[in-house]
């Protein structure tokens, strides 16, 4: 991959420079910086809308030095919903979102909004959850496969989420194609069965994110950002890999409708903890199940919780197969504690790095870092921040 990210005007990112701390550009915005707060699904909303602790959640980062804080997990209609609590797009939204914005933006820092639909998991808010394949299911006896009209009114329904952050003043918008959500549902050979032309071929898997990323640019324009985070492997048996995913990430290049891809892993309910990497709190997250079942989580949570080592930018050796096959600019994931890991990354070639819970423990660690007060985060990837997604997120050891 050449250095330059050279594509069209609007996908374009500087080359880099090999420190975190230089500014970049993606698509038509700057960012001071290289370090993007990755979405990590807050606890904030009420009655799905923005909260004052949501807006100071997402501030304080923006304080501590990011370039750019991303608001978790936006359902574009009320059933793509993967809990009960997220937040809705809808124009009721706007005022508490323009609120949002307008908090980040007095930081120096700029705003985006990861949108998605939930697909199965939908099925945790006790709707009758709809997924590209008519397939058994751990929260439902049976999902129900999507009709050809209602996929095409979900596209439509990204479309319509986007232009209202835009109408909010967000600078960008990401489009959740993973971690087991409906577009990485029909990306899975596992779980899209479809025999039409949603299905059964790579290119025709791949139709559904990419027909969402079209109908998005065409919706906003070309004055706000748009990325997508795309797994790079489903963790599980039979699903997405490397081999699939590298090529897919080419044709979202080649329609040049994104401006960054965020390369991430797992399955949110397959296969979690393939995503965290550290230790499994598994009794914390037992603590938060109905009483009747806590036993059992804690007896059998093993099966489903499954641990695997922490290693210092776990996901980048998969990611570099990424960067030597594909002309658009990414955004690396999954384990930056250290300034010089992201200092690597960009000498290496890519564009961003997307840091979640090193500074859900210190907001600050940018700051300390630019001060020289710190070269490394305080995390210790003991995941008990998981459990806190339904009180608040937050890391337990602040």
């Amino acid at each position: 991959m050449c250095e330059c990210f050279a594509m069209s005007p609007d996908s374009t990112a500087t080359a880099p420079t090999g420190t975190w701390n230089s500014p970049t550009t993606l698509g038509p915005l700057t960012l001071k910086n290289r370090v993007v707060k990755s979405a990590t699904f807050e606890g904030r909303c009420e009655r799905n809308q923005v909260t004052d602790g949501l807006i100071e959640f997402h501030r304080e980062y923006a304080a501590g030095g990011v370039a750019m804080t991303t608001l978790a997990f936006c359902a574009v209609t009320r059933n793509a919903r993967g809990a009960p609590d997220e937040l809705i797009l809808a124009p009721e939204s706007v005022e508490g979102l323009s609120r949002l914005a307008d908090a980040v933006h007095a930081e120096g820092a700029l705003v985006n909004a990861q949108i998605g639909h939930a697909g199965a998991v939908a099925a945790a808010t006790g709707i009758r959850a709809k997924a590209p394949s008519k397939l058994p299911w751990p929260l439902a006896m049976r999902l129900q496969a999507l009709t050809d009209s209602e996929i095409r009114e979900i596209i439509s329904d990204f479309a319509k989420g986007a232009r209202i952050l835009q109408q909010a003043g967000f600078d960008a918008v990401e489009l959740h194609f993973g971690h087991g959500y409906l577009p990485s549902e029909f990306l899975s050979p596992k779980l899209n069965k479809r025999k039409d032309s949603w299905g059964g071929s790579l290119e025709n898997r791949a139709r559904f994110c990419r027909e969402i990323a079209r109908a998005v640019r065409e919706r906003v324009g070309t004055s706000m950002a748009i990325t997508a985070k795309l797994n790079m492997d489903d963790g599980v048996p039979g699903g997405l890999w490397l081999e699939e995913s590298v090529e897919i990430g080419r044709m979202l290049a080649a329609d040049g409708h994104l401006n960054a891809l965020q390369l991430t892993c797992g399955s949110s309910l397959q296969n979690p903890m393939y995503l965290f990497r550290g230790d499994v709190p598994l009794h914390e997250m037992a603590d938060t199940m109905p009483r009747i079942v806590r036993p059992a989580v804690r007896a059998m949570g093993g099966i489903f919780f499954k641990e695997y080592p922490f290693t210092e930018a776990y996901m980048l050796t998969m990611a570099r197969q990424f960067l030597h096959a594909l002309d658009i600019p990414l955004m690396l994931l999954g384990g930056i504690n250290r300034a010089e890991t992201i200092d690597s990354a960009v000498a290496e070639g890519f564009a961003m790095v997307a840091i979640g819970r090193a500074l859900l423990r210190d907001p600050a660690l940018l700051l300390k870092f630019s001060a020289g007060e710190a070269t490394e985060g305080l995390c210790v990837q003991c995941n008990k921040c998981m459990p806190t997604i339904y009180t608040g997120t937050r890391c337990v050891l602040r």
